[in-house]
């Protein structure tokens, strides 16, 4: 008798997805909305999150069951979900292999994975995240722990970092610590906390919006770390190792919330699909039309994209427009003429009831919605309205049907 395993047929559709979150979703809602058939989204995972939430959730002013959705309720009728990893993906023939061995071939190939949380990149960081002072808001699981840490603190020091290099929407490991601070100081006991914002870059942000930020942080009292990175974590002595301008430092804490260093996934980078030399590991696309210089059938949208502006939902969202146009369009033997052009948005939660909507361009330029409101930028009440109530409607009901 023969030990042979017969081989798996191959699946084959028009239009394949990988990544069944924001990007994946949207964009194949809107494709079916241009009449595009046979689209397929690779997902393994049961559940959909909305992301922005999970630092309102960590801040205290969200639920988390307001976060997430089964992600079969969320797949456009008439798109096929497969719910499998990605293992390796083929370019030259047009396929992508899932963790079961199955093969999937393609016409059009739309590259919508997400990003990776790199964990373990900083010492001792994954096993301190088991202890009780150490979190992050940028897992689901841990947001809830983020919360109780921070509405528990009294006194002490609390560290707040972002990381190093590519991350999707870099600013919002600053937005529990406003909210934070600001529930701190209607208890009374801000004066008796130490707040220390640990960023990688030379400003807390960009140009047109640090001095909006830098107000609060001054009305906080927050200790603003620039050109700083996290080296190392000890959860059991709660210190953590700073690199910054005057080298290392060990710094001990009561609370640490981190941002965790991010890449491409890992069969993402081991693929054909991003650029000669670049160990990012990102899918290497034309910066407006978004399709792949050298497989003109492939293209890439959100984190996983090496386009030139910053990894957010609000980027996403307009990427997604741009992809599915070009992708109907190359469809029906018509040219890809869809550009996106290159807008990003981080609205930072600068209080429980406030937020400073920054959106600007690849080159970190403002450009705001609305041309001739530049003050869009300046802390707001409606806007956080906006963040915190209209946005998530507007995601559930309008982003990932295709709608907006």
């Amino acid at each position: 008798m023969s030990d042979a395993v017969a081989p798996v047929t191959p699946i084959r559709h028009r239009v394949v997805v990988i990544g069944g979150g924001n990007g994946g979703v949207s964009v194949a809602a809107r494709l079916r909305r241009r009449g595009v058939t046979d689209i397929a989204i690779i997902e393994p995972r049961g559940a959909h999150h909305y992301k922005p939430l999970f630092s309102h959730v960590a801040g205290g002013t969200a639920r988390a069951s307001e976060t997430v959705r089964a992600q079969r309720s969320v797949i456009p009728p008439g798109v096929r979900w497969i719910r499998d990893a990605v293992a390796e993906v083929h370019p030259e023939d047009h396929a992508v292999s899932l963790s079961d061995g199955t093969r999937v071939e393609y016409d059009q190939l739309i590259v919508s994975p997400g990003i990776q949380l790199d964990w373990d990149r900083i010492p001792g960081l994954t096993a301190a995240l088991d202890t009780p002072a150490v979190s992050s808001h940028y897992r689901f699981d841990l947001a809830k722990k983020t919360s109780r840490l921070l509405r528990d603190v009294t006194s002490g020091t609390v560290v707040f970092v972002q990381p190093d290099g590519p991350a999707s929407c870099a600013g919002a490991g600053q937005k529990p610590m406003y909210q934070a601070c600001d529930y701190w100081r209607a208890r009374g006991v801000l004066d008796a906390i130490r707040v220390v914002l640990v960023v990688p870059t030379h400003s807390v942000f960009l140009a047109p919006f640090d001095a909006e930020l830098e107000r609060k942080i001054a009305e906080y009292g927050i200790e603003l770390r620039t050109s700083t990175t996290l080296a190392a974590v000890d959860g059991e002595t709660q210190t953590v190792t700073l690199e910054g301008p005057g080298g290392r430092e060990e710094l001990a804490f009561d609370v640490l919330n981190v941002e965790p260093p991010q890449s491409a996934p890992d069969w993402l980078k081991a693929s054909a699909l991003p650029a000669e030399g670049d160990d990012g590991g990102f899918v290497e696309v034309d910066p407006e039309t978004l399709r792949h210089p050298r497989f003109p059938d492939v293209w890439a949208i959100g984190d996983a994209a090496a386009s030139s502006n910053s990894k957010c939902g609000g980027a996403l969202r307009k990427q997604t427009w741009a992809v599915a146009e070009n992708v109907a369009a190359v469809l029906a033997g018509r040219q890809a003429s869809a550009r996106y052009d290159g807008y990003g948005v981080c609205p930072f939660t600068v209080s429980r009831s406030s937020v400073v909507w920054a959106e600007f361009d690849d080159h970190g330029a403002q450009k705001p919605t609305i041309p001739f409101f530049r003050g869009m930028y300046r802390e707001s009440r409606l806007s956080w309205i906006a963040d915190r109530h209209i946005l998530p409607w507007v995601y559930w009901n309008l982003i990932l049907t295709g709608r907006v």
